[in-house]
């Protein structure tokens, strides 16, 4: 990086967008991905630079950025373009709750805001054990996470940790400890074998189709199938691994799980 703290960052996915406004750095954020919805104010207040897997690179350039901003291997064509140009770009990879803790840190730290972020992370890591610690009904109902529709994927970690954390079971525990997505790709027997009690979905940015779901070959003797217990959680707060899966997602999860109890 030219300066220390960087004055002009780039961030090509969201969850480091919403760090930087919850830590009250946005003015350093020059430009965002696409994706970027929280808080509502960055639709109108900074450029769109990127999707998730490509981005503008002439645009980017064009921001002068001290450093920009990127999540995990899906993003290593853009960053290699980025790096050859001469830019400083760190690389974030977190895939559980303690990665995303780790990544509040890091990040109030490269901006200068140690302290702010050090007490950000230990609120929401707070507000996880009071939710974990609150008593619920036996037996812990069974949770199928789906994340993409076709080929069918589930199982991303720290989905599968703050299902556990809602105090539900997921049906598909193994899973979390695959980071690619490929590695995570599953048969509809798999998920009719495992019986989950609720279905839980989000379909990446569209919209999840509940008698898609039902209409499925062989699922209709699944009790989330049989019992109308189809969720669908929006993208922005279950699928970005940030701030918002560990507040409004591990909510929507709670309220899927026991809104009738």
């Amino acid at each position: 990086m030219r300066d220390f703290p960087p004055r002009r960052i780039v961030c090509l996915t969201e969850e480091t967008v919403e760090t930087l406004y919850l830590l009250g750095e946005q003015d350093r954020i020059v430009g965002v991905s696409g994706y970027a919805v929280r808080p509502p104010q960055v639709r109108r207040e900074k450029p769109r630079v990127s999707a998730f897997i490509s981005a503008d690179i002439p645009k980017i350039l064009a921001l002068d950025p001290d450093l920009v901003l990127a999540f995990s291997d899906l993003q290593a064509e853009i960053v290699a373009d980025l790096v050859r140009a001469g830019v400083a770009v760190h690389v974030f990879n977190q895939r559980d709750v303690a990665g995303i803790l780790a990544m509040i840190r890091t990040l109030g730290a490269m901006v200068g805001a140690a302290e702010r972020a050090g007490q950000l992370a230990q609120s929401l890591a707070q507000r996880l054990d009071a939710i974990a610690a609150v008593p619920r009904p036996a037996p812990r109902p069974k949770v199928y996470f789906e994340e993409w529709d076709d080929p069918l994927i589930s199982g991303i970690g720290w989905v599968s940790e703050l299902i556990d954390i809602a105090g539900g079971a997921d049906a598909l525990p193994h899973l979390r400890a695959h980071k690619a997505a490929k590695d995570r790709i599953i048969s509809p027997d798999t998920v009719r074998e495992a019986m989950p009690d609720v279905i839980l979905a989000s379909w990446c940015g569209k919209k999840v189709v509940p008698d898609r779901i039902r209409k499925r070959d062989g699922w209709t003797d699944i009790p989330a199938v049989r019992n109308d217990r189809i969720v669908e959680i929006k993208s922005p707060v279950i699928l970005q691994p940030g701030p918002a899966a560990l507040t409004e997602g591990l909510d929507a999860i709670v309220r899927a799980l026991w809104a009738e109890s």
